[in-house]
């Protein structure tokens, strides 16, 4: 085969070599010398298994023919003439499968010479031979405006590389080698930040082995950071009350008087941030309900709520916290006692006393109907019987009502015992209208 140029005219003797190695040498000679053309694919590059897939490419409307090339194919993948106006095509994947997936350049062909080849584009598919990884955020999805976070990617599977995707921009996604960690699980941590309110923060991760890095798991569920700003903070209360029981029903409730257009809720060590559009304002106040559903162990914990506006990414200050208690998740049900009685007289020093045989902990004490959170007390060990002793010095007529507690323990702060009966106890306005006898009756007599 012989080469030679004269002036800007490039002419090959093929006559040793076939049809098929000339036209190769051609385009790898003359490609370069048009402008690179646009390669993008819809709906995304990472596509499940089986879904069809679109390629196009954008050149000149003085292209002739289109070229698809994938990295490692020895001959154009595919090839299409220009559809109108002329100046791009499209080719088409009818099912994604790992056969399918790679890296690809596409090129055209004019009446002036080969085009450059175009930016590279990596197609992805997404199979269910891997179980979906998790993602969380640590400390927490919750973040102040300008703060970092850092991202948990991990799986049982033994995944070699974990790549993390940002939603709604599909260039932007970041690939880590898998770390193992003490529980056997593979992980990878990667760092976010500074986290701003300027766009949504959305992420899913996935997992992947090094033999075939383009073949990838099922995605996470996706996790939102709620970026937190220093706006007026709503509150957040429980309709049901902070203490329910296996089998309620829990709605929570956020409100605030300055007019925010949405609200969100977000558990301490909860991986999503739930959002709910806001309620129709009625006398100025806007508020959202969160049905939770029906109460399980799941549901203890600790909760905010944050207020925005439909215009932003930035949410408001976090509410004061509610800590929801779930009762009857420990099986023992403590005694309660008061001494000097469930009779007294405004002034007195009271004690109501807690006790359980159980190993427990802690102590809760609870007043029917209260809007704060029921009291705790660290137990002590006396006489075979762990118990925590609530003081009230001195009692006044707001100290009556109808009481009950619990125990828990440290480990699980939110999961309860089942209640104590309950104890009535009758505050009156003097001392001397009330008899030792009334005092030393039994704590069922005044209900």
């Amino acid at each position: 085969m012989a080469l030679s140029m004269r002036g800007c005219h490039i002419s090959i003797d093929t006559r040793e070599r076939g049809d098929a190695m000339t036209t190769a040498l051609l385009a790898v000679l003359f490609l370069g010398l048009l402008p690179k053309p646009t390669l993008w694919v819809e709906p995304g590059p990472v596509i499940p298994w089986g879904s069809p897939v679109t390629i196009w490419c954008q050149g000149t409307l003085q292209a002739q023919e289109y070229h698809l090339e994938k990295e490692g194919s020895p001959v154009p993948w595919d090839r299409q003439k220009p559809l109108e106006p002329g100046d791009k095509t499209k080719f088409s994947i009818s099912h994604m499968t790992d056969l399918q997936a790679g890296t690809y350049h596409c090129y055209y062909l004019s009446p002036t010479g080969w085009s450059e080849r175009s930016d590279p584009l990596e197609l992805v598919v997404t199979t269910g031979l891997y179980r979906k990884p998790s993602l969380s955020a640590l400390p927490s999805p919750v973040v102040t405006s300008g703060g970092n976070v850092t991202l948990q990617c991990g799986s049982w599977e033994e995944f070699d590389k974990f790549i993390l995707t940002k939603e709604g921009d599909h260039r932007l996604s970041w690939t880590l080698d898998s770390q193992p960690h003490r529980s056997g699980r593979s992980q990878a941590l990667f760092p976010v930040g500074p986290v701003t309110p300027t766009n949504r923060w959305r992420f899913r991760c996935y997992g992947c082995s090094r033999k075939r890095p383009q073949v990838w798991s099922h995605p996470s569920d996706p996790l939102e950071l709620l970026v937190s700003g220093e706006s007026g903070k709503p509150s957040l209360l429980s309709q049901q009350g902070p203490i329910v029981a296996s089998g309620q029903s829990l709605t929570l409730q956020c409100c605030s008087d300055v007019g925010y257009d949405r609200f969100a809720l977000h558990k301490e060590g909860g991986r999503d941030i739930p959002q709910s559009l806001v309620l129709q304002p009625q006398a100025g106040l806007s508020q959202a309900l969160f049905p939770l559903g029906t109460v399980s162990s799941s549901h203890g914990g600790r909760y905010r709520c944050y207020g925005g506006y439909n215009l932003s990414f930035e949410w408001s200050a976090p509410s004061d916290p509610l800590d929801i208690l779930v009762a009857g998740q420990l099986s023992d049900r403590p005694s309660l006692s008061v001494q000097p009685g469930p009779r007294v007289a405004s002034g007195v020093n009271v004690t109501l006393l807690c006790q359980s045989r159980s190993p427990r902990d802690t102590f809760l004490l609870s007043k029917e109907g209260a809007a704060d959170p029921p009291l705790r007390l660290r137990s002590e060990h006396r006489a075979q019987q762990f118990q925590a002793e609530f003081s009230m010095s001195p009692v006044t007529s707001a100290h009556g009502g109808t009481y009950r507690c619990y125990s828990s323990r440290s480990t699980s702060p939110f999961l309860l015992s089942r209640p104590s009966d309950p104890l009535a106890l009758l505050v009156s306005g003097a001392a001397d209208t009330i008899s030792p006898s009334q005092n030393n009756s039994d704590p069922k007599s005044g209900e």
